[in-house]
């Protein structure tokens, strides 16, 4: 019977102070969406420099004169790495001609040279899931032990900054959501704090009728998880909103908007996450008041 009657007094406190509820469910909605297009920007982010490794190669530059049973040796040493996707033998002469393609109309440069400076190398490709400096230094290390392998370049700085960039990235996210929770769950707790003073008399009323606590605390219990889920309603029409008004507006004229995905299923859970944040901040609030 409690249930019931506690959502009763839920729907009538809500209507009754609608102003208060509208304020709050507007700021919370507006938290969670600054959470949820931080996530956004943080999800493109993460998608996107998984993509740039598959641009990644390692080069292992090798000794001049290198007979065919030893260079065949050498690639086969290096394709046994788990980590080593594929292997390409690039001869100096190809070298060449790939350092002119690339110069093109500056090719003049060479235009000097007597005899091919380049050496014989292999461009090393690694898996998807192997892509990582330590395993690039690992792999560089066992290739330098190799006879024959006079030097190995595998972009260090790259991998270095591109785990730099998902490392700060993913921190900045983490603590921008941890900070806007924290600030939504205050809202919830100021609101059904302000709720409980207003209806003092009434809980008084209930006190002496032999109401137990339980009683009194569920319809603001219930009232913090409603609010919270309607500020989660909001935020989930806002993202949406955004998305069909803005970035697919931009995707017409700017083709690489084209390439901005949105993960709409992880969005989807939004009023759920509101009404959890909603009922931690009454729970917080109805712990910390007497009566």
């Amino acid at each position: 019977m409690i249930a019931p009657y506690a959502l009763k007094l839920a729907v009538q406190s809500l209507l009754k102070e609608k102003w208060i509820n509208l304020l709050s469910v507007m700021t919370i909605g507006a938290g969670l969406l600054i959470i949820s297009v931080s996530f956004f920007a943080l999800y493109n982010i993460d998608i996107a420099t998984k993509k740039l490794p598959k641009k990644f190669s390692m080069n292992v530059y090798l000794d001049n004169n290198l007979q065919q049973d030893r260079l065949d040796s050498i690639m086969d040493a290096i394709r046994k790495n788990r980590a080593v996707l594929s292997v390409r033998y690039i001869s100096k002469d190809e070298a060449m001609k790939e350092l002119k393609s690339y110069l093109k109309n500056s090719d003049y440069i060479l235009e000097g040279l007597e005899e091919n400076p380049l050496p014989d190398s292999l461009e090393i490709k690694l898996r998807k899931d192997a892509t990582g400096r330590e395993t690039a230094q690992q792999l560089a290390r066992e290739a330098l032990k190799i006879k024959g392998v006079a030097e190995v370049d595998y972009g260090e700085n790259f991998l270095t900054t591109l785990t730099a960039i998902k490392k700060g990235f993913n921190a900045i996210g983490l603590v921008f959501a941890v900070i806007l929770s924290t600030g939504i769950i205050f809202v919830c707790y100021s609101t059904v704090k302000i709720l409980f003073y207003r209806r003092t008399e009434e809980i008084e009323t209930f006190k002496l009728l032999g109401a137990t606590k339980g009683f009194i605390r569920t319809p603001f219990l219930i009232e913090g998880a409603f609010i919270g889920a309607c500020g989660g309603l909001l935020s989930l029409a806002g993202c949406f909103s955004l998305y069909y008004t803005v970035l697919l507006r931009l995707s017409v004229t700017m083709p690489v908007f084209k390439a901005v995905l949105f993960p709409a299923n992880l969005f989807l859970p939004l009023p759920v996450i509101g009404m959890l944040l909603g009922l931690a901040g009454a729970t917080i609030a109805l712990g910390r008041i007497r009566y």
